[in-house]
């Protein structure tokens, strides 16, 4: 299925035939890495009770426990821009699936506490990594015109392992007093699936002409757009890997480019301090506290799942209609208020229905706006030359912070209290708010070399 589309580049008067199918097919295949992102790090939201109770654990080992794939992740993010770009987009995949295989069976069957955490902070490598490259092998693959809807659906499949995995959980948990070594273990039915996938996709092209497989790369992008538009966007690439030799850790801090990195970073880390951790890592936890019974605070965590599904939709039908900018904008006002209201609801013990209400419109509104947005905003805004290391500090900055605001729930939840805890995220939110509104530029519908030339003359 072709469909014409303008393109926003050397060929931008002409009409450009895209093979739409076959984007979307690539682009999928890719964006299953975000099921697998999704399903590992809230496949622990069940089984919090069970695993504190076998290893004895503490609010402080507790929040290491769920914490710590985070600081797995920020390793996999340091990994990652490197080996992307010496192995190529496909083949770390490929290697971060067979990890999430291995790394879900070995957490569920640990031993120790010791050894559950070692086998978690692996699999955070795996997710650390994907995480990284899966948004930036869509970006690189896809048109311009088509960039914001495909990255997005990244965060879908994010979403979608959400909730499998919460549909997981709320299966197995009355499997016996092994549920939660099973519910672990469930991990790699998804991870071989993904490896399997990824034998079908073609490995980026502007990869290949950092690598001087000019051929390659011009195959790939004729099957997508056509000989015009593989020509003219061959030679972008080309142009904006001319500017620089060597891509060097260095770079990021040049003048010229520290800005664009800096906002990198910003958006990043409020991605991940706004709240929703808190939700997906500790749903049956906070329903608890709220005075929902065992089997019904797990059915209402699915329901979290659904609800983050549907308005994963919103996302993708709008980001390259209404812009990346006033998404991030809307989003950040609106989590601000639902945490004010969360604060509230705690503060006045509400009933159980009032704190359901109140979290499944925090997720309908990040998963409407922030959420899928940022990795649209990470994926395209850094220039070719430093796309790979930018892109790994941003995703450090993104995993450490989620690290710190899972891992430190149980405690705020416990010395602070529920109220002052969504308060904090309520600011947080206001500060993102103002942020985005200042510095955050919009770029929907520009090609990379576009957006590289607008961010590096407005730094």
């Amino acid at each position: 299925m072709a469909v014409i589309i303008q393109a926003q580049s050397d060929v931008s008067t002409a009409q450009v035939s895209v093979n739409r199918r076959y984007v979307y097919l690539i682009s999928a295949i890719a964006a299953l890495g975000g099921v697998l992102f999704g399903f590992d790090l809230v496949i622990i939201s069940g089984t919090v009770p069970f695993f504190t109770r076998h290893f004895a654990l503490d609010e402080f080992q507790t929040g290491w426990a769920v914490g710590c794939i985070n600081l797995g992740a920020a390793i996999g993010a340091l990994l990652g821009g490197k080996l992307s770009d010496s192995l190529g987009r496909k083949k770390l995949l490929m290697l971060c699936a067979l990890l999430f295989a291995l790394t879900g069976a070995g957490t569920g069957w640990a031993g120790s506490f010791v050894s559950f955490i070692a086998f978690r902070m692996l699999s955070g490598v795996a997710v650390g990594a994907a995480a990284l490259v899966c948004p930036m092998y869509v970006a690189e693959i896809s048109p311009a015109p088509m960039r914001g809807r495909m990255v997005s659906f990244y965060q879908l499949s994010i979403v979608i392992g959400i909730l499998l995995a919460y549909l997981s959980n709320y299966l197995l948990l009355n499997t016996g007093d092994n549920n939660w070594r099973w519910m672990f273990s469930s991990q790699s039915v998804p991870s071989l699936l993904f490896f399997i996938g990824l034998f079908f996709v073609a490995e980026s092209p502007r990869w290949l002409i950092r690598k001087q497989r000019n051929e390659e790369a011009e195959t790939v992008l004729n099957r997508i757009g056509g000989r015009a538009y593989a020509q003219s966007e061959a030679r972008q690439i080309e142009t904006s890997f001319s500017r620089e030799a060597r891509e060097s850790v260095s770079d990021l801090f040049r003048k010229d480019l520290w800005p664009i990195v800096f906002i990198g970073i910003v958006v990043a880390v409020f991605s991940q301090a706004v709240g929703q951790n808190s939700l997906f890592s500790y749903a049956p936890e906070l329903f608890s506290q709220a005075g929902m019974a065992q089997d019904s605070a797990f059915l209402q965590s699915i329901i979290i799942g659904v609800i983050n599904f549907i308005f994963t939709f919103v996302a993708i039908g709008t980001i390259d209609r209404t812009g990346r900018k006033k998404l991030l904008q809307y989003g950040s006002a609106l989590l601000c208020l639902d945490a004010l209201a969360l604060a509230g609801a705690f503060y006045w013990q509400l009933p159980g229905a009032w704190v359901l209400l109140f979290v499944l419109a925090f997720i309908a509104i990040y998963s409407a706006t922030l959420g899928p947005v940022t990795w649209v905003a990470l994926s395209e805004i850094f220039p070719n030359r430093i796309r790979g290391n930018a892109m790994a500090l941003a995703t450090l900055a993104l995993w450490i912070t989620n690290f710190f605001t899972t891992a430190s729930f149980p405690v705020m939840k416990e010395y602070l209290g529920l109220p002052t805890t969504f308060g904090i995220h309520a600011v947080l939110c206001f500060i993102y708010f103002l942020f985005v509104r200042v510095r955050i530029p919009e770029t929907k519908g520009k090609s990379l070399e576009e957006i590289e030339h607008e961010l590096t003359r407005l730094g």
